[in-house]
Parts: C-alpha cells; sequence; structure tokens
C-alpha cells in the first residue's frame, strides 16, 4: 500500500468448526478505490471469510479493522461505511422493489433518496419491475434487487459474494461496469466470484485460497 492503514484489514483470520480449520492464517488488506477477489473453489472458505469479515460469523481468531478500529457492524460508524450482498434479501412480501429500495435508502438517511433509488432502478435494469412484488421477479432480477440495495445506501467498503450468481452474460457485463465505477468514487471491493470474467474485469489483485484436506 502506498498509504499508510488500509481501509479494510484483516490479519490471522482463522475459522475453526469443530476440528477443521476452513479459514487458517489469513491476512489481507484492501485500501479505498481497489477491488480484492477471493477465488477458489467450493469448500476453500470463501464465504467464510467474507462472514467473518461483515460480522455475521465469529472468528476464532484474528482481527478484522476498518480505518484501524475493529470492524462491528453495532456501530454507526460501521453502518454507514459496510454494504454487503451475500445472498437475497430476505425481503417483505408485501413491499414493491420501489418500496424497497426507498425503505434502504432513508433507513441510511440517504439524502434526496427518491433520485437515488430512481437512479439505481435504471443502473441495475428494474425500471420496469418497480412496482412488482419480489416474490414476482426472476431469479437474475431478484440477484439484481439485492445488488441494488447495496447501491442505494452509503458505502466506503462493498463485501460482495459472488455477485454473478443467477446473472447471465450482458448482467456480469453490466455488473463489472457497475463495479469498476463503484472502485473510481473510491469504495473499496472485497469479493468472492466463480466468474472469471468479473475478477479480470474488477479485481486489483487476487487472493487464491487453497483447497481444505
Amino acid at each position: 500500500m502506498l498509504s499508510g492503514v488500509a481501509l479494510l484489514e484483516v490479519r490471522g483470520l482463522r475459522r475453526r468448526y469443530a476440528e477443521t480449520d476452513v479459514v487458517s492464517g489469513l491476512d489481507l488488506d484492501v485500501d479505498a478505490g481497489e477491488a480484492v477477489a477471493l477465488v477458489g473453489s467450493n469448500g476453500t472458505g470463501k464465504s467464510t471469510v467474507l462472514r467473518c469479515v461483515t460480522g455475521a460469523d465469529a472468528p476464532t481468531a484474528g482481527t478484522v479493522t476498518l480505518d484501524g478500529q475493529p470492524l462491528d457492524d453495532r456501530t454507526a460508524a460501521v453502518r454507514t461505511a459496510l454494504a454487503t450482498v451475500m445472498d437475497d434479501l430476505d425481503y417483505f412480501p408485501d413491499l414493491s422493489v420501489v418500496e424497497h429500495l426507498d425503505l434502504f435508502a432513508r433507513a441510511h438517511r440517504v439524502a434526496d433518496a427518491e433520485a437515488v433509488v430512481d437512479g439505481v432502478l435504471r443502473d441495475v435494469g428494474l425500471v420496469a419491475q418497480a412496482g412488482q412484488l419480489p416474490g414476482t421477479l426472476s431469479s437474475g432480477q431478484r440477484r439484481r434487487l439485492a445488488l441494488a440495495s447495496a447501491f442505494v445506501r452509503p458505502r466506503r467498503l462493498l463485501v460482495l459474494d459472488e455477485p454473478e450468481q443467477r446473472l447471465d452474460v450482458e448482467g456480469v457485463a453490466w455488473l463489472a461496469d457497475r463495479l469498476v465505477r463503484e472502485k473510481a468514487d473510491g469504495t473499496a471491493i472485497l469479493m468472492a466470484s466463480h466468474e472469471p470474467a468479473l475478477v479480470e474485469a474488477v479485481a486489483d489483485r487476487v487472493h487464491e485460497l487453497g483447497s481444505r484436506h
């Protein structure tokens, strides 16, 4: 890193389940405006790393810091800095697409939430589906809604678990372009991906996780 402390620092991360270390001794940094991709076969701990980084899972050992402070998703500073797409949202069945996004934006006190939501709807290609309920969307459209929910809120760090899931070739190309623009805006990105085209287009560095034995 050219600058001192990276935005996200992971040191000595270990996650043990029963008698098995899924992740052991992982170090990684992600700076503002940089993307780091975790790659590797299924079972090598990519999702586990992301869950530990975001606070969804507790590391067995090691530290995760954001701006040099322990990353605690209960704090206001982290809630305004961290946006995640780990899987499809837990949707409110009676809220439309646009209502979901408006709720997310207003919950995070986004200025001019309506304009932000409208812009994101256009970008993710869900304008025609804005009035639909999530249960009526295709799997690819639901994935775009999950991504949109991250894009309507404040963020300095995006953590994405296989964001290309259920997107077609055109959708992956759109996502790559969007993430490159996120980097240009200074957002740090940590993502796990099985899509070589997305990794090549977006990642500044690739961290390959080894197979478990």
